[in-house]
């Protein structure tokens, strides 16, 4: 029996799945065959991990950031600010 092919189209619509390892074993088996052999897919898989890493930082609580902004810092920026 010939195993399945992916194409790169294919590939990006399961992309999500992949990286949550959501994917059935059969499907994951096409997946990485795929990527053996693709280069440019395994660049847009990296850059898909990339962002997903970015996106989870960029939104991670701050653990130095102080509750409250003092008063001081408050009348700094008001006072740099251009009048109208």
């Amino acid at each position: 029996m010939t195993q399945r092919r992916l194409t790169c189209r294919e590939l990006i619509d399961f992309l999500a799945a992949y990286v949550e390892n959501e994917l059935p074993e059969e499907e994951r088996t096409v997946f990485d065959a795929h990527l053996a052999v693709c280069p440019h897919c395994v660049d847009y898989l990296a850059s898909y991990r990339a962002t997903l890493r970015l996106g989870r930082e960029a939104y991670a609580p701050e653990s130095d950031a102080p509750d409250e902004v003092p008063p001081e810092l408050v009348d700094a920026i008001l006072a740099a600010r251009p009048r109208r």
